[in-house]
């Protein structure tokens, strides 16, 4: 336990630090080639064509893998919950853990269900879903405290000891993949009348799996080799090789910019996302965590919105990420001083 848990740890902060030769020193490369893997550059290929939800289980394998890899890293909130200031709700999902039809805090991946209408035949669609890794995260890019990092393999993190679950990352997102736990983060410590609102979480494409060599959980869980991972390049030559084979279509590679995962399928993607969205109508599901698949979807950052506010983002995020480093090092201090006096008097510090 101890050992995962600091592994865990050292992802985070070099990743909330961008500091990519760290993790290149530390072994990143050498295990990712043991498994045929590129170092540089990844990409991850799903093919609708071979998904089928895994429906004759009680849940998709893809889902309890992942589930089961990250549930450490699930929130544990503190309640009584307080109100997003100055509005007057909060979310929380710790009550509905085990949840599996939606993206949440304590579900990563999920795999939606439509029927979708083509060629005169209705067919069944089984899309999983989870963060798409793009090129140029706007998530990233407008996280207001830095929260938010792409390392050299193309994973996009969230680092849930600087989020504040203000869901700006959410809000830029086309699909709306982050989703927030009230009552966990920093903000408690800092402004918890004031500030944010929890921590947001998403997937993270298994970076501490892939520095091992290992593909994430739900590539190598997948009973239909429906999830694949390599080097980005060869996996986007794969996606266009196997839908000119099918006379079938690709998503991710254009959309917000381009992703790090691609979709194929022998439906069009208009008529996916068409159907998700009649779907979550006819049931009148306006909650978050149920994407749908816009097309050629423009990335916020390349709007003169989105550049003026990353360009006013930046210095801002900057000075927050050195105020939050001061004060956790203050607080770390006291704490060791606190607990050395203890131990000089003869006492145990109690948790």
């Amino acid at each position: 336990m101890k050992e995962s848990i600091t592994r865990r740890t050292f992802f985070k902060r070099t990743t909330a630090a961008g500091i990519l030769g760290v993790l290149a020193a530390t072994g990143l490369n050498k295990p990712v080639q043991a498994t045929g893997l590129s170092s540089g550059k990844l990409g991850t290929l799903i093919d609708l064509t071979k998904c089928d939800g895994c429906k004759d289980h009680a849940s998709p394998f893809c889902v309890v893998a992942c589930g089961k890899h990250n549930q450490e890293r699930f929130p544990e909130p503190k309640k009584p919950l307080k109100n997003y200031w100055p509005q007057k709700k909060v979310e929380d999902w710790s009550n509905k853990r085990d949840l599996k039809s939606r993206l949440t805090p304590y579900n990563w991946t999920f795999v939606d269900h439509v029927k979708v209408e083509h060629n005169g035949l209705e067919q069944e669609v089984f899309v999983p879903r989870r963060c798409m890794h793009c090129d140029n995260p706007t998530c990233s890019k407008l996280c207001p405290f830095s929260a938010i990092t792409k390392d050299q393999t193309g994973a996009v993190s969230i680092d849930d000891e600087l989020c504040f679950g203000g869901a700006k990352c959410r809000d830029v997102c086309p699909w709306g993949i982050p989703q927030r736990q009230a009552g966990v983060g920093i903000y408690l410590d800092i402004a918890p009348d004031l500030a944010g609102g929890g921590v947001m979480y998403k997937c993270d494409m298994c970076v501490d799996l892939l520095a091992e060599g290992i593909q994430p959980a739900c590539v190598s869980t997948c009973p239909k080799g429906a999830i694949s991972i390599g080097p980005r390049e060869d996996v986007r030559n794969l996606a266009y090789k196997k839908a000119k084979e099918i006379s079938g279509y690709v998503y991710g590679d254009k959309e917000n910019g381009g992703t790090a995962t691609l979709y194929i399928s022998a439906v069009p993607f208009e008529k996916i996302d068409a159907a998700i969205n009649a779907d979550k109508a006819s049931k009148k599901d306006v909650a978050p965590g149920r994407p749908g698949m816009p097309v050629n979807v423009e990335n916020y950052l390349s709007t003169g919105k989105g550049m003026f506010l990353s360009a006013v983002m930046a210095p801002f995020a900057g000075a927050a990420v050195a105020g939050i480093t001061a004060y956790r090092t203050i607080k770390g201090d006291k704490a060791k001083r606190l607990q050395n006096d203890m131990n000089d008097q003869g006492g145990e510090g109690n948790e």
